[in-house]
């Protein structure tokens, strides 16, 4: 089953790949910020090293600003994926279920079919 799902992915690979690369940047960014604020009290704020806590401050702003920056391409490559997904396989599903004989429409209901297309492929 993994198979067949993974199968609707095509095009979007890059953007599957890309979202958990940019989410552990993100993570990556914002662990760095507390191992800066213990490096800004220990040898900062105990020494009185006023430069030594504004070179760390700056450090800390960049990392901050790039663990933003990699959140924000994370979430967009990651609704890219996911609408991406969710359409090729609506249209799997759509094309497949073109190929039901009559007797098969007949077991199924319009509102059933109506239901795998929208509410279990979002749920997916």
């Amino acid at each position: 089953m993994i198979k067949t799902l993974a199968a609707q992915v095509k095009e979007f690979k890059k953007d599957s790949v890309l979202t958990p690369i940019f989410m552990i940047l993100e993570v990556l960014f914002e662990t760095m910020i507390p191992f800066l604020m213990a490096s800004i009290i220990d040898k900062g704020v105990e020494t009185g090293d006023i430069w030594h806590i504004c070179k760390v401050g700056a450090v800390m702003a960049v990392l901050a600003l790039c663990g933003l920056w990699a959140g924000v391409m994370g979430g967009k490559y990651a609704s890219r994926a996911s609408a991406g997904f969710a359409r090729n396989l609506r249209k799997a599903m759509y094309d497949n279920i073109q190929t039901f004989s009559f007797s098969n429409i007949d077991k199924f209901s319009t509102a059933g079919l109506i239901t795998r297309l929208t509410t279990d492929v979002t749920n997916l």
